[in-house]
């Protein structure tokens, strides 16, 4: 039988759910507990790291940086496979420490503003209802293809990507953040058509799988290609026809070219990725709770709240991971310098110590101090962008649809990292 710190790191075990009652018999009796590393294909096993789990401890180790680095040995539970692809991983804002941190995220701060969000909140409710209009008349979809398309549409609009090559970073989250899913480690399915030259000598510069069907390891810079290919013509694009967009916005900053990619890779990916399963993660919640759902579509006034709970109660990105500078003490636990320190928000979102009844859905629930988007200098610059979708999204559903039922069951992405949804049927 397995040790629940076992389930926890599998990545098998969230096919099914997160595992939270794992998480709560540890939590009980620990703040900070060890753990086992899992197997990640091509990448080395380590030695194991120290698992943060309540609440408060994630909090302390998020907002304090020159403890718990981002940049020693980048953010994922394994070591990139050499120091080629640390020093890749290492050039990008997530994984970088202030004040290098500090000097990018700058660049972007003015896009992020609440008040610049709010100047798109009309276009992002038109393309939500655009969204549902499209399906109204079939009675049912596959949620999780339908609410794809927002982020992608919203995120092309404030980088400045064509509308038309914006399936392109479908196809990219899928290659990364997918990597422990067959589905998507394997050739991508996903379609991935552009029509600008830009997208065409992208694609033809995209990895093809091998004999077996497998891609190249798309966590490094050799295994996308066709990626970075296109950021490089973004960036030569915007220099000759700069825009009201954030790419054109770097590059009139100084932005050098490397930083200028990554940068195109953070934000097209993770930027694409958290929302995509947001969405269909909220849908699920209001499905298994239907007179949850019928509060906020009686009442309107609820959906923001309704939004920062599904946040909570979903929890999109269950970890991250810091490495301890320096000898120190964590919950209780001698932490030594060099030690992985992995914070769970997916456990720090069921804190009893903070949220009353944890596992219960309550679109009412105030205050709601989860942790999503995480927290200190690295909480979500997009935090502000991905409530306006949600909002937006959830909205046109209610006012298109109906009250919607489950259609199917809901297929998970094979993940300890992303809490991933691949189908969604739903009917109305």
């Amino acid at each position: 039988m397995s040790s629940d710190t076992e389930v926890i790191v599998n990545p098998d075990t969230y096919l099914d759910d997160i595992p939270h009652a794992a998480f709560a018999r540890l939590r009980a009796q620990e703040a900070v507990v060890w753990m086992e590393e899992p197997e990640v294909p091509l990448w080395p096993t380590g030695p194991g790291f120290w698992g943060v789990l309540r609440h408060a401890e994630i909090k302390q180790v998020m907002r304090d940086p020159i403890t718990y680095s981002s940049h020693i040995r980048a953010t994922q539970i394994s070591d990139p496979p050499t120091e080629r692809a640390l020093e890749f991983v290492q050039r990008m804002m997530l994984n970088q420490d202030p004040p290098q941190h500090s000097r990018l995220r700058r660049m972007l701060a003015s896009a992020f503003t609440p008040k610049a969000i709010a100047r798109l909140d009309d276009r992002i409710s038109a393309w939500a209802r655009e969204l549902t209009d499209r399906v109204a008349a079939d009675r049912e979809c596959d949620f999780a293809e339908l609410a794809a398309d927002l982020p992608l549409q919203t995120l092309a609009e404030v980088f400045g990507v064509p509308q038309q090559d914006r399936w392109l970073m479908y196809d990219w989250s899928n290659r990364v953040i997918g990597y422990q899913d067959p589905e998507y480690a394997l050739s991508a399915k996903a379609s991935a058509d552009g029509s600008t030259d830009m997208a065409k000598r992208a694609m033809e510069l995209r990895p093809r799988p091998d004999a077996n069907g497998y891609l190249p390891d798309q966590r490094t810079r050799e295994g996308m290609p066709d990626l970075y290919a296109y950021a490089q013509d973004l960036a030569e694009l915007k220099r000759r026809q700069p825009g009201e967009d954030i790419m054109s916005n770097l590059v009139a900053e100084g932005i050098t070219n490397a930083e200028f990619e990554n940068m195109f890779w953070l934000l097209s990916v993770a930027g694409n990725e958290t929302l995509r399963n947001a969405l269909p993660g909220g849908m699920y919640a209001l499905l298994s709770n239907l007179d949850e759902q019928r509060k906020v579509r009686q009442d309107r006034s609820l959906l923001p709240g309704a939004v920062e709970e599904i946040l909570r109660w979903w929890s999109t990105v269950m970890r991250f991971r810091r490495t301890a500078t320096v000898d120190t003490e964590l919950g209780g636990q001698r932490i030594r310098a060099g030690d992985k320190v992995v914070v769970w928000f997916s456990s720090g979102n069921r804190d009893e110590r903070v949220f009353a009844e944890p596992d219960r859905f309550d679109v009412t629930r105030t205050p709601n101090d989860h942790l999503s988007f995480g927290h200190g200098p690295h909480y979500c610059i997009g935090a502000h962008l991905a409530k306006s979708q949600m909002r937006a999204l959830f909205a046109a559903v209610f006012d298109r649809l109906g009250e919607v039922e489950p259609a199917g069951e809901i297929v998970r992405l094979r993940s300890n990292f992303q809490h991933g949804v691949k189908h969604l049927p739903i009917s109305w």
